[in-house]
């Protein structure tokens, strides 16, 4: 079988693909599966394209990806299924996938993770975020052999447009990425650490946590600090705050510096379509969770036995401070937590629902 993948981003560069698809690769190989890809942005417009200005880099990147899209339907001929992530171009009604379906008659795999029939605009994306078409979700959709969906809030908006709709979550390579013994252990220390990990995108959600986390700072002063692992340096009103860039050769080590890793959310219709990867990042790597009850992040942690579902400020400030006091307990949740990311949102464990998104195609 021969697969051709269309994909907005560099390879090895947006967690989106990397920890959906991109770490089956060499599993596609085994089982007989050729395969091309194809990404919008080249690595040069991925360096700048999420920060402020560079308007003429930005948009000289971008007619680069067009040039290169309009290549793709003599590329494709020869080739059995096209998997798209997400859209083929990042603005506008979907040209290039309705091209794909209706003349050249291929069929297409259509895999999302996010609730992108919405509109989600942020600083560094407001301009594009008026033209980029939202609503071509729902065509693609219509036109896709299978639709591969993160979670059962993404996979429900599906099916109102094709039956064969499959959930294939986000996963973590628990063998040779986040896996704690594959790393030094980290020494003994006086100081807790709180930690999250994210992109500037999702930095806002930080913004309702920091009055719980100044009251954990006035009650336990210096024994505990705040960790911010992000592509961009957050402003935060803490005393103890320490910001690490983030870097994809250090990325499961640098989170393991953390004692107990949190993922707050608001409850509205955007997050619910998250797949939860912070959580799952930080249960593999033996790291207790404390997370927003919203969304897949109800399914993939268990309350009380491998971390904390919080939804009140209360609720996170009893939470963490019973994990800060009881190191025990952060042994314990960290245990169960990696059992649960294995049994149920590993590489090895979600094999089997990838090679399905391509086994009898006809």
């Amino acid at each position: 079988m021969k697969l051709f993948l269309l994909i907005p981003y560099p390879v090895k560069e947006s967690p989106s693909q990397r920890f959906r698809f991109e770490q089956y690769f060499s599993l596609l190989a085994t089982t007989g599966i050729s395969y091309r890809y194809q990404s919008f942005w080249d690595l040069q417009a991925w360096r700048i394209l999420y920060k402020k200005g560079h308007t003429v880099q930005k948009a000289m990147g971008f007619l680069r990806g067009l040039v290169r899209r309009t290549w793709v339907p003599f590329l494709l001929l020869s080739y059995d299924l096209v998997f798209i992530h997400r859209e083929t171009m990042p603005v506008g009604p979907p040209v290039f996938e309705w091209f794909i379906a209706k003349i050249l008659r291929k069929k297409i795999i259509y895999d999302f993770d996010d609730a992108i029939w919405l509109a989600n605009t942020s600083d560094a994306n407001s301009i594009a975020a008026r033209i980029k078409w939202h609503s071509k979700v729902a065509s693609i959709c219509r036109w896709s052999h299978k639709v591969s969906c993160g979670n059962a809030y993404l996979a429900d908006y599906a099916r109102q447009f094709n039956p064969h709709v499959v959930i294939n979550p986000t996963t973590i390579d628990t063998d040779h990425l986040h896996n704690p013994a594959l790393y030094p252990p980290q020494p003994r220390k006086a100081v807790t650490t709180l930690g999250w990990t994210g992109s500037h995108s999702t930095l806002k959600y930080l913004d309702d946590i920091v009055p719980v986390l100044q009251t954990l700072e006035a009650r336990h002063g210096d024994s505990i600090e705040f960790v911010v692992i992000a592509d961009k340096a957050p402003t935060l009103a803490l005393k103890n705050f320490r910001f690490v860039p983030w870097r994809k050769e250090q990325e499961a080590e640098d989170l393991l510096q953390i004692d107990i890793g949190i993922m707050p959310l608001t409850d509205d219709i955007w997050a619910k379509g998250k797949c939860g990867f912070k959580a799952l990042q930080y249960m593999a790597l033996k790291i207790p969770a404390v997370i927003s009850p919203v969304g897949v992040n109800t399914e993939i942690v268990d309350h009380g036995r491998n971390g904390f579902l919080c939804d009140t400020p209360q609720a996170w400030l009893s939470a963490l401070e019973e994990l800060i006091q009881r190191p025990d307990m952060r042994q314990a949740f960290g245990e169960n937590g990696r059992e649960k990311i294995i049994r149920a949102y590993s590489v090895r464990s979600n094999s089997s629902t990838v090679l399905g998104l391509f086994k009898k195609y006809n």
